[in-house]
């Protein structure tokens, strides 16, 4: 049974199947035509059944043909509600641009929000004819398209009448197909508004723009002298060549233009300038001015000197890009064009452009052209037509050299474009290089000059003969001058170029004897009919007598380029003259350039065959073939003529068929071209020839008879391809086969009307037929031919569609690549099939298969088609209406797959892995997909969808969350494989979705841990994971938190995963705080943020031993160093991956070679690699000790273990020159910086923190300090160097803090003995940790006699957490909870010493402050607040782990003990001044101090001091200390008597 033919009632369902009965007579024709188009619009619009391929494009095309007659009443509110969403939409916009200052696009905006503004009114108002509100119409939503498109918003796809189409009632296919109209339509547009000058503008472009640029000399203001010729062209910079033809005037000696008449009148517009053009990145303006006089203008002597020479005199050249993009508008504005005269007579003036050009500033000296320009678009009939009051008839018009994108039919143009390019000619008998003139002129074969054919320019009259500029005694000139040839057609083929030369003297009686010394010509026709190919020509100059070299007759028989004499069998090249007849090969050379532009002469030998058929008709079928195989922008250029070739063969064989196939294909082919995207263009051309040119009246029987005859055979072998052309150019087809019929009709008043009905119902039943076929052959038609079907769908049909089509669509789809222009129809189709399908559809789709193989194999290959359509959209990012449509269909799919899955492939006999694996990779793609991220989408597009599609994320991860659960003991199979799609599934930012899908991680680690005791292999997977996530730009705060509540909620509830899973969501929290930190970071212009981030995760990964990802941060970081010359920190950052490296030769994990560039198969090879780049970075660095040490290492290993010994020649070599460095070569010595950042306004990771900068060679602290302001611009610099309080460290601003550093020298152990000041330097600033800041402290009030008497120096050291230079340029200073404690202990006893200190310098002094210090420090329940520290230090556990503390551990010790006679001292002072009724409280405490006394004196020992040598004795102890790891400590040193001491 035909498919559409009956149906179960016996009613035929198809309308057009009543055409017999209802075509009567003409009238009811069209009325039954009118009728068949509403009805299969308005019935049948969401069905997809292949019928009758293209037949609502066709009868759309009759509508469009008797549109009279149809009555249309439009319905506005739905446009008002349009333009006023879009104004909201717009207006969010327009402030962001306002806000970012995109000025531009900001202007741009504003006029389309007025525009739509005042059109709602007009609209509103009621008051518009019918035709003005429709022309409204198109263009209110003409502007809504255009501006949604520059704005990166959605396309809106409209009905014929501008609706928007509801995708709920249309079907899939019509949905598509007004995707792709709205697209082209919208792209049109595009184009058209580049060339618009202002939005005011009421200029209406063609599909591709054509524009031309006016221009109107007013005035030429240059001291010539002579006689000059002014050419005026446009010119690309960057290609070096003219894109234009001149624009001549004539200027006289006096000033004036030659022809007065148009002093006033000087206008020309350059024609043909289209899409193209506007893509050039410059266009300039160029002037040659050429003087016609004397050969050297200081010549007085007028009489006896040649006269009317043209020699070189200057150009003046005008960027003119912004006023050919429509940036710069001004017809009024008169531009100065500054004129440059050549250097001497002798330069090139095609040389002195491009200095010109490239020169930033011309010295005119007053000198130049003032012109007016304005960009006007259109063609020349356009332009005359809009601008009469520019352009008239005698404006003068040059054309583009070459065709205009658009050749319509009747624009015959027959023109060649001859350019001299250069020449080398030699001097001969001459004491100097000749002065060449080159005459350009026309012969035909008989010898007769053509008259009147060479234009030099446009504005100027045709000439018989060309004179080129001269160049005085130039050997090699180089003129680019470029004349047009414009022959008629029937002399083309006789006639020739023919180039005389002549060497020209400056005085009159010596150049009137000079002869022609020279010839070249060439033929405008080849040896096959075919013009003159387009390019250079390197043309065969001949000697001979002058007179011989007149006559045609004793040239044109010879080769006339080097490549004729090649192919003759002579050598072109030979230094010596050649003799051929009577005209000798001349050693000089000649080249010229041609370019062909004539819509009659074609340089395609195919081409012309079929042009020229009636010359040779045996060779007709051979052209008629050839033809598909000739260049489409050929074929394009002769469209008129091609079509018309093609219908003339085929009417002039109006008895035969011989030709009709032939004729047939070749017509598709045309069709075929235009509707390319590259010619595309070209559509009006087509339509154009369609309704003006075309006359061939019986052609609508040959083509209606060979389209049946394919559509009959579309089974056999050879036949589907080119019937699959022919469906696609089915609508120009009938458009062919309607005018045909119109015409004919027109002759012979209907004659044959009930044959021509009967040839289109057989035509239509045979498509019918072809569609109901079973066979694979015809899938690709069937498949094309459905995008045009329309009928009302069944369920029996349905069925029968995805019986038969279904499988044989998606494998269509599968094995087509993204780059087909035919992928975006076959999915369509796909998803047309796909929604018209209900349950019933997909459970009776398994049964068909039979085999529990085939469905898995169905399945498998759907679930991967659907996940490569996901990831790699056929349809572009605005297409959204579509994409939609297209997910929701999808998610029904999945759906109903999954439900199959659970169904037949779940228990454990039938269990698919790679089934279900495909389903969950599928199902997470389709949830990630950047077209349901509604959270990148603006409040209104996102209300859209949600209103009309929901979350489709939410409804496919529940989805996925219970597939996952149903999975049961199959679980442990999917771990860890499915822990990446489960984690960029949570990472969705939708809350309920996260809820939902977080506790399947549990559900993995219980699964895992139930299986091996652990989680290990969930654990370090989530982890590689989430950095690539998290990198990538998912995940935040709120997930952070979320993913730590639910896991660690489930954990504890776990007998056996309480403890470790607490620890494993704490591990991963921390993890997560330092990615969203090196995210939020990672594209900061501050190079150094991103530096310490990376540096922070690399720690991490460091601190949890995962290997793979501490490597993969090293690498950035070592880009980072790279990216900012940081050639030492690149060395010690690639260090540390060399570190985990041994020399041995093991295998080399894949994990340990992440950069393409090591080719290494064990560790030492990799450590071998990486030791020669580091040594290569601490060399760019100048830091050879290091790179010696390395060179060290690795020399051992060739020598004594690779056995290596040419690298380790080469390695010694460079070894030897890093030490001639280090004592000969001049280091600058970097300073180094602390810097503080106090406040909250900083990142946490340098908030209240202080690090120590490495600073730039020869970087002044004024410098750093701007380096540093430039990098926080909201921060406040501290006029002070004492650290902050906590006012600052708490406020909400930032504080930067800055001062130089003194590194401390700690020079190596080997240096045992005095060394060269060269090599000691190095390390005064290199491998440094411990660094001091002094600076002078007042204490008391200033003595008058002595400003020193009360000056104490306050020191501070600081260490930093590693050397510098090491991994950064820059480190935190650090300490340790043992130095702390020093710190701490030495705090206390510095300020027990002051009070002492200042109550012996004054008596007087209240007693209160002392008694509460030593009752502090002294009280039994504080003991000196060392307790503590014996508890956390002075254990034996501590002293084992951490041997390296032991000196610092006596230190603190001494400390401890040394407090005891500080506060004896003080007891005693206290003794002294207590009152008696104070005096139980300091019993009290002098007991408890002889508590303390005993304890301290009995394990730490005794230190006693004499109250007036304190201070000595002190400084005596701090002198013994000589703290090693102390980080952040003062100590104040008084001053004794006058003396400073300065420590």
């Amino acid at each position: 049974m035909g498919l559409g033919v009956t149906c179960s009632s016996g009613r035929c369902p198809c309308p057009w199947q009543r055409l017999d009965s209802k075509f009567i007579n003409n009238a009811i024709f069209n009325a039954v035509i009118i009728e068949l188009s509403l009805e299969i619009k308005s019935s049948f619009s969401r069905a997809i059944l292949p019928l009758c391929p293209k037949l609502l494009l066709t009868s759309n095309f009759f509508l469009s043909l008797l549109r009279q007659h149809e009555t249309v009443i439009p319905n506005e509110l739905p446009l008002i509600q349009e333009v006023t969403t879009t104004l909201r939409e717009w207006s969010i916009i327009w402030r962001q641009l306002y806000v970012q200052d995109n000025r531009e696009m900001f202007r741009s905006v504003r006029h389309m929000i007025y525009d739509l503004i005042e059109w709602r009114s007009q609209i509103l108002s009621g008051t518009l004819p019918q035709d003005e509100l429709k022309e409204l119409k198109k263009k209110v939503t003409a502007k809504i398209d255009y501006g949604n498109r520059i704005l990166d918003l959605d396309l809106v796809v409209r009905d014929e009448d501008g609706n928007i189409l509801d995708p709920e009632q249309t079907s899939t296919i019509s949905l598509f197909r007004a995707h792709e109209i709205a697209s082209k339509q919208v792209e049109e547009r595009l184009q058209e508004e580049k060339v618009r000058y202002t939005a005011d503008c009421g200029f209406s472009f063609a599909a591709t723009p054509s524009f031309a640029l006016f221009v109107n000399l007013k005035n030429v203001v240059c001291k010539i002298g002579e006689d000059a010729e002014v050419l005026m062209s446009l010119y690309d910079p960057l290609e070096s060549k003219f894109i234009s033809e001149n624009y001549l005037v004539r200027w006289s000696s006096c000033g004036l233009p030659k022809d007065i008449d148009r002093l006033h009148n000087l206008r020309a517009v350059f024609t043909d300038l289209g899409s193209k053009d506007l893509k050039r990145e410059k266009i300039s303006f160029v002037c040659q001015i050429v003087r016609v006089g004397r050969m050297e203008l200081r010549d007085n002597n007028t009489r006896k000197l040649t006269s009317g020479l043209r020699r070189p005199f200057g150009v003046a050249v005008m960027d003119v890009t912004d006023i050919i993009n429509g940036k710069v508008d001004d017809e009024d504005k008169q531009h100065f064009i500054p004129f440059q005269p050549v250097a001497g007579e002798n330069d090139f003036l095609q040389t002195v452009i491009n200095k010109v050009i490239a020169a930033k500033e011309v010295n005119h000296k007053g000198q130049g052209l003032w012109v007016t320009l304005k960009l006007l678009p259109g063609d020349i009939h356009q332009i005359r037509k809009e601008f009469p009051h520019l352009v008239d008839r005698s404006t003068a018009v040059a054309r583009k050299m070459g065709f205009p994108e658009i050749i319509m039919p009747g624009d015959v143009r027959n023109d060649i474009y001859v350019t001299l390019v250069q020449g080398d000619f030699d001097k001969g008998s001459k004491t100097t290089a000749k002065n060449v003139e080159v005459t350009v002129s026309v012969y035909d074969e008989d010898g007769k000059r053509l008259e009147s054919v060479i234009f030099p320019g446009a504005g100027d009259e045709a000439i018989s003969e060309y004179k080129s500029v001269i160049y005085y005694q130039v050997k090699q000139p180089r003129w680019f001058e470029t004349v047009k040839v414009a022959i008629p057609i029937e002399d083309v083929n006789r006639s020739h170029l023919r180039f005389t030369f002549r060497h020209r003297s400056s005085q009159d009686s010596k150049d009137k004897s000079e002869k022609i010394f020279a010839l070249a010509f060439v033929k405008l026709m080849r040896y096959d009919g075919t013009t003159l190919r387009d390019g250079e020509h390197d043309l065969i100059v001949y000697k001979a007598e002058a007179k011989k070299l007149e006559d045609a007759s004793t040239y044109l028989s010879l080769p006339s380029t080097k490549i004729e004499l090649e192919e003759k069998g002579h050598s072109a090249t030979g230094k010596s003259m050649q003799n051929l007849g009577s005209c000798t090969i001349s050693k000089d050379s000649f080249q010229i350039s041609t370019l062909v532009c004539s819509t009659k002469l074609t340089q395609n030998v195919d081409l012309l065959g079929l042009l020229k058929w009636r010359s040779n008709t045996n060779l007709l079928q051979q052209n008629l073939k050839q033809l598909m195989k000739v260049d489409g922008g050929e074929v394009v250029k002769f469209l008129q003529d091609t079509l018309d070739a093609l219908f003339n063969i085929m009417m002039e064989n109006s008895e035969s068929e011989t030709f009709d196939t032939l004729v047939f294909d070749a017509l598709v082919f045309i069709i075929g071209l235009i509707a390319d995207r590259k010619f595309q263009h070209f559509n009006p051309v087509l339509e154009t020839y369609i309704k003006k040119h075309f006359s061939a009246t019986l052609a609508y029987t040959k083509l209606t008879k060979v389209l049946k005859t394919y559509v009959d055979n579309a089974e056999k072998c050879g036949i589907t391809d080119q019937l699959f052309k022919a469906m696609k150019a089915l609508e120009y087809i009938f458009k062919f086969i309607v005018r045909s019929r119109i015409l004919f009709n027109q002759l012979y008043e209907n004659k044959g009307e009930a044959d021509f009905r009967e040839s289109l119902l057989q035509l239509f039943k045979s498509i019918n037929e072809m569609m109901s076929s079973i066979s694979d052959q015809t899938v690709i038609v069937k498949v094309r031919s459905l995008q045009f079907s329309i009928l009302g769908p069944t369920q029996r049909h349905v069925q029968i569609i995805m019986e038969k089509l279904l499988r044989t669509v998606n494998r269509t789809v599968i094995s087509m690549g993204r780059d087909s222009e035919l992928i975006g129809s076959f999915v369509a189709c796909m998803t047309a099939i796909l929604r018209q399908m209900e349950d019933y559809h997909y459970a009776h789709l398994i049964k068909t298969f039979g085999k529990m193989r085939s469905d898995v194999d169905f399945l498998m290959e759907t679930f991967i088609m659907f996940k490569n359509l996901i990831g790699k959209n056929v349809y572009p990012f605005d297409w959204v209406i579509m994409n939609m449509m297209q997910n929701k269909v999808f998610l029904r799919a999945i759906n109903q797959y999954a439900d199959m899955l659970n169904k037949k492939f779940l228990d454990q006999t039938n269990f698919e892995l790679q089934l279900w694996n495909n389903y969950f990779h599928l199902a997470v793609a389709f949830l990630t997909q950047e077209s349901l991220q509604l959270e990148n989408f603006s409040s209104a597009k996102r209300a859209k969808i949600l209103n009309k599609y929901g979350d489709m994320r939410r409804q496919i991860g529940f989805e996925i969350r219970d597939m996952w659960y149903n999975l049961g003991q199959h679980k442990i199979k999917f771990i860890p494989e499915m822990v990446g799609p489960i984690l960029e599934m949570t990472l969705i930012p939708e809350t309920e979705l996260r809820k939902a899908t977080i506790p399947i991680f549990f559900d993995m680690m219980q699964c895992e841990f139930h299986s091996t005791r652990s989680f290990q292999m969930f654990e370090n997977e989530i982890i590689t994971k989430l950095d690539h996530e998290v990198e990538g730009g998912r995940g935040d705060e709120q997930y952070k938190v979320l993913f730590d509540k639910i896991l660690l909620e489930h954990c504890r509830k776990h007998k056996y995963l309480a403890k470790s899973g607490e620890n494993f969501v704490k591990l991963v929290v921390r993890l997560m705080e330092r990615l969203l930190d090196y995210r939020t970071i990672m594209h900061d212009e501050n190079k150094e943020n991103r530096m310490s981030c990376t540096v922070n995760v690399l720690n991490f990964y460091k601190e949890i031993e995962r290997e793979e990802m501490y490597i993969r941060y090293l690498y950035k970081l070592c880009d980072l160093h790279k990216e900012c010359d940081n050639y030492t920190e690149a060395a010690y950052t690639l260090l540390l991956h060399a570190k985990l490296l041994k020399w041995s030769e093991e295998a080399c994990a894949a994990h340990l070679t992440q950069r393409d560039g090591y080719q290494a198969a064990t560790q030492g090879q990799l450590k071998d690699q990486l030791y020669q780049e580091i040594i290569h970075y601490f060399d760019k660095g100048k830091m050879w000790e290091e790179a010696i040490a390395l060179g060290k290492e690795l020399a051992e290993q060739y020598e004594n273990e690779m056995f290596d010994y040419e690298q380790l020649s080469e390695l010694l070599r460079k070894q030897a020159q890093f030490y001639e460095n280090i004592v000969k070569v001049i280091r600058p010595k970097p300073d180094y910086f602390a810097v503080g950042y106090y406040g909250q306004g900083f990142p946490t990771f340098i908030r209240n923190k202080v690090f120590i900068y490495r600073g730039k060679e020869y970087e002044r602290r004024e410098d750093f300090e701007a380096r540093l302001l430039t990098q926080f611009p909201n921060a406040e610099k501290m006029k002070t160097t004492s650290p902050p309080g906590d006012d600052i460290k708490n406020s909400s601003g930032q504080y930067i803090q800055c001062f130089t550093v003194k590194p401390k020298l700690d020079l190596p152990s080997k240096f045992h003995r005095p060394v060269s000041e060269q090599i000691v330097s190095f390390y005064r600033v290199n491998e440094v940790q411990r660094f001091e800041y002094s600076r002078p402290v007042r204490k008391g009030e200033k003595n008058p006699d002595n400003e020193f008497a009360n000056m104490w120096i306050e020191r501070t050291i600081y260490v930093t957490a590693y050397k510098l230079p090491g991994i950064l340029r820059w480190f935190e200073v650090e300490i340790s909870p043992l130095e702390n404690a020093i710190e701490t202990m030495q705090l206390t006893n510095d300020k027990i010493n002051n009070m002492v200190q200042q109550h012996l310098n004054d008596p007087n002094l209240p007693i209160n402050p002392l008694s509460m210090l030593l009752n502090g420090i002294v009280d039994p329940a504080v003991m000196g607040g060392f307790t503590n520290y014996e508890k956390a230090f002075f254990t034996d556990k501590y002293m084992h782990e951490h041997p390296e503390d032991h000196d610092k551990i006596e230190k603190l010790k001494d400390l401890i003990a040394w407090q005891i006679p500080f506060l004896a001292e003080g007891i005693r002072i206290h003794g002294e001044k207590v009152t008696e009724a104070l005096r139980p409280f300091h019993e009290r405490m002098e007991a408890c101090f002889r508590q303390l006394k005993d304890k301290v004196e009995k394990q730490y020992g005794v230190r006693a001091v004499v109250s007036y040598l304190l201070t000595l004795c002190f400084l005596d102890m701090w002198d013994s200390l000589k703290f090693q790891a102390v980080v952040y400590f003062s100590i104040i040193i008084p001053i004794s008597g006058h003396q400073t001491i300065k420590y």
